[in-house]
């Protein structure tokens, strides 16, 4: 007999009230995913860096669980979530090598249509981060698109299910939002 799979929603939901248990079986049911985000994410690392796939995992993992305030809507919202703590946890740990650098010179990101940074070079988040940062003061949803399909890797769809709009608003955005950080960053790098 097959073993019915926990529903993501109803685990992060007794997750959110403390449930030590079902924040395992949470785990169990999106590592591999979790895993995948993250192997992407450091596969565009060089091989100094010294993050590991899983520790990324565990600790945006970690994050996830943490938040108090999140009404949990579903995996697709759990991993719209994901894609912050990822980021968070590569924004704080390329700003921890840049302290032991001493702030040493920061190359800044070439844009490329789909948003990948360049391999080997772990500062590029912090440039991805700081022009996100300015891009939600002008534009939260563009920002958070960005967020969700570079870091979550979430595509339109999932993302419109997210936010609450359609298919055709987060493309729009989705372009916008590319178009900005490409000149937003290029203008970083020629200051």
């Amino acid at each position: 007999m097959e073993e019915e799979r926990p529903d993501a929603t109803q685990l992060l939901e007794e997750t959110a009230h403390g449930r030590r248990e079902a924040a395992d079986r949470l785990m169990l049911l999106v590592y591999d995913e979790l895993r995948a985000l993250a192997h992407r994410h450091l596969g565009r690392e060089g091989p100094e860096h010294t993050l590991q796939t899983t520790a990324l995992v565990h600790e945006a993992y970690l994050r996830l669980v943490d938040q108090r305030r999140v009404v949990w809507q579903g995996r697709t919202h759990f991993f719209a979530i994901g894609a912050q703590a990822l980021r968070r946890t590569l924004v704080d740990h390329a700003r921890g090598r840049l302290r032991e650098k001493r702030g040493g010179d920061r190359v800044r990101l070439e844009l490329k249509d789909d948003i990948a940074l360049a391999k080997g070079r772990s500062e590029d988040v912090l440039a991805v981060d700081e022009a996100l940062e300015r891009l939600e003061g002008l534009d939260p949803r563009q920002a958070r698109i960005v967020e969700m399909r570079f870091f979550g890797q979430l595509d339109v769809g999932e993302v419109a299910e997210v936010l609450g709009v359609s298919r055709r608003t987060v493309e729009a955005d989705w372009t916008a939002a590319k178009a900005w950080l490409r000149r937003e960053l290029l203008r970083d790098e020629e200051s």
